[in-house]
């Protein structure tokens, strides 16, 4: 049966944003944040943000923020809605609710005053009371006309709406006036537990009624906003797009004049630093190693040897080169290597004097780091071929070492190493809990009975056959087998032997293929894949690993399931009931045949677990809810389908005269405290 990705261009485009393959920025649209008074720090938990009271923190000043790209559109529930979206939609459109540092949703005092769950039976009822003084910035009063041409337009019921998604908003009945000018009442059709993410961010009127405004009225301006920003200038060609403070803003007001957003692709971030150009900007560890080394310290790379000046005599002064007398031929020699040797020396001092200045501009900057609201898993396509008996994917999940992993990626970075125990919730939300034993830890004894009763059994070495080295397969030593070839050409796939006797089904040898990115941002994940192949040589399993380009990753494989493993990062979320069904649903035939997998690209699932989830989303009840959650992880983590190996490390630049903005784990930056320290 042939695989299909769900249907229609707002799917497509939702799973793109939402799913990490090669380190991109991470979009979180369901989830708006506001930063405490607690920075964190280094051995940085939930963030490090350089946290300060808003009275240590100037008035004025403008901050230069790297992105990826510019916003496709200023619409965030748009199909082609992108990270940068979500970054200029915090600051200037409301967030009822925002999460706090452990990912838990709290009402936004700036536009709610209460949000409560009324009525449960027979209709479950949230009735929203605002602030008064919440006004957009043409001065109409935020109220019921908003929330219901919102809903209308999420609902999914008219496709003629490119919307990314319709969760929630299509088990609504109705939305209308409350009791009061500043109450809005919403009544559900179907019970929805995870109402709280719902009208986040809110939309003026005006951009919700009719599918041309939603569509196309948003891409490049948004004249109606109500936040402590506003949106200003765009200019394509130098890639920025500057927000301004709100003088309309009721709230707090900004500390900055200004917040400019500038199109910097990761690929050039090291050098727009060292220019100075931005003054934050999201990094990878080698940039951030960068950073930490001149701290301090003399530039390095430039031969201390080499100076200006020492290139031996020059023509004397006032004198002409034609009056001088003819030198020796071994005179003219020496005195072309005198040139050369001037010419190399001038060249190494200019070196060293550009060393020295880029070195002088990163000291300016700080590393903030601390753990992404995001993990890296292992996915194992179940779909077809050896990984579609459980027996083998479990095999899989026992011989691998996970603790060995996060190490690997997060020791250096001074970082919390805790490998990951749920699907659903990270470290420090309410209601994590780790269930990995449902799959069982690592033991290759155990690893290689599952594989026997799957029928692959391991045979005899002969005498004297060749044996792989174990260096052979280990990554991190000089760079990871399989890596680009000098001058960017990339090598052919590599095959990883088995160290332990090859285990064969009748009389074929288990290999497995593991399909990798082969940007620059990837290294990460083609070192990690490379232990991964190691550790499962130890059972018998051989690994070939095939490095694609970042831009066909996900489309070419990953969703047309042209993979046996892979590794790529999902999103957390204060909300999994909703967010991450799609991912873990049952893949299902679809009217043409072929089989519709949605988001779940290890085309693993069962019924239980979509009943689990349907439970928890539509529970009133918290506890109930939860539990619910956790019998589905348990599930999950059985099935082997994917394996969570570690919560992503967030590393990011910034001045360090900057405060109140860095890695923000959970929560969103309060842009309103940003600014410079006083």
């Amino acid at each position: 049966m042939t695989d299909h990705v769900s249907p229609g261009r707002a799917v497509r485009r939702r799973r793109r944003a939402v799913l990490l393959a090669a380190g991109v920025l991470l979009p979180l649209p369901v989830l708006a944040g506001c930063a405490d008074d607690d920075g964190g720090g280094a051995s940085g938990l939930a963030q490090d943000i350089a946290a300060a009271p808003r009275g240590r923190v100037a008035n004025g000043g403008t901050v230069r923020w790297a992105v990826e790209a510019l916003p496709s559109t200023l619409n965030a529930f748009h199909t082609d809605a992108d990270a940068a979206t979500y970054r200029v939609t915090g600051a200037v459109l409301p967030s009822l609710f925002t999460l706090d540092r452990s990912g838990t949703p709290q009402r936004n005092a700036d536009y709610l005053t209460a949000a409560d769950l009324t009525t449960r039976e027979p209709r479950q009822v949230v009735v929203y009371k605002l602030n008064p003084k919440a006004r957009w910035s043409d001065g109409r009063p935020i109220g019921a006309a908003d929330f219901v041409a919102q809903w209308k337009a999420l609902r999914g019921t008219d496709h003629a709406y490119w919307t990314a998604r319709n969760s929630g908003y299509d088990r609504i009945a109705k939305v209308e006036q409350g009791a009061g000018p500043h109450e809005v009442k919403v009544t559900f059709a179907k019970p929805y537990a995870d109402w709280r993410a719902l009208f986040t961010p809110l939309y003026p009127q005006s951009v919700m009624v009719g599918a041309d405004a939603f569509n196309d009225g948003a891409r490049d301006r948004l004249p109606v906003t109500a936040g402590p920003f506003a949106v200003g200038d765009r200019n394509s060609d130098d890639g920025t797009l500057t927000l301004e403070r709100d003088r309309h803003w009721w709230g707090a007001p900004a500390k900055l004049d200004r917040l400019e957003l500038r199109a910097v692709p990761r690929g050039k971030r090291a050098d727009a630093l060292s220019s100075g150009d931005v003054d934050v900007a999201e990094v990878d560890a080698a940039v951030a190693k960068k950073i930490d080394d001149v701290g301090g310290a003399a530039p390095a790379g430039v031969p201390k040897s080499v100076h200006a000046g020492n290139a031996g005599a020059q023509p004397g002064a006032g004198q002409d080169a034609a009056d001088q007398e003819p030198a020796p031929r071994g005179a003219v020699a020496a005195d072309a290597v005198r040139a050369q040797a001037a010419a190399r020396g001038s060249e190494a001092a200019r070196a060293e004097a550009r060393a020295a200045a880029v070195a002088r501009t990163l000291r300016g900057y700080a590393v903030r780091r601390a753990l992404q609201p995001a993990y890296t898993q292992l996915a194992l396509n179940g779909g077809s071929g050896p990984l579609s008996d459980d027996r083998v994917r479990r095999a899989v999940a026992r011989a691998i070492d996970r603790q060995a992993l996060a190490d690997t990626v997060l020791k250096p970075l001074r970082l919390p190493a805790t490998p990951l125990g749920s699907h659903l919730l990270l470290s420090g939300q309410e209601g994590y809990a780790d269930h990995s034993d449902a799959v069982g830890g690592t033991d290759t004894d155990a690893a290689k009975t599952l594989l026997a009763d799957a029928g692959w059994r391991a045979g005899r070495p002969r005498p004297g056959s060749p044996q792989p080295a174990q260096g052979d397969a280990q990554a991190g030593h000089g760079g990871a087998p399989g890596d680009t070839a000098a001058g960017g050409r990339e090598r052919a796939g590599e095959q990883i032997a088995a160290q332990a006797p090859a285990v064969k089904k009748d009389g074929k040898p288990l290999t497995l293929r593991f399909v990798v990115p082969d940007g620059p941002a990837s290294a990460e994940l083609r070192t990690v894949s490379h232990r991964i192949a190691t550790m499962l040589s130890r059972i018998g399993i051989a690994t070939a690993v095939q490095k694609v380009a970042d831009d066909s990753y996900l489309q070419d494989h990953i969703e047309a399931g042209d993979y046996d493993l892979a590794l790529y990062s999902w999103p957390g979320t204060a909300y999994p009931s909703t967010d991450a069904r799609p991912v873990y649903a049952k893949p299902q035939p679809a009217p043409d045949g072929s089989l519709s997998v949605g988001q779940n690209y290890t085309r693993v699932g069962s019924d239980r677990v979509d009943q689990l989830f349907d439970q928890a989303v539509s529970d009133l009840d918290p506890k109930a809810a939860r539990e619910a959650l956790n019998k589905a992880d348990a599930r999950i983590w059985a099935s082997a389908g994917s394996i969570p190996l570690y919560q992503r490390p967030e590393l990011v630049a910034t001045k360090k005269s900057l405060v109140n903005i860095g890695s923000f784990g959970f929560a969103a930056p309060r842009f309103q405290d940003i600014g410079y320290a006083k």
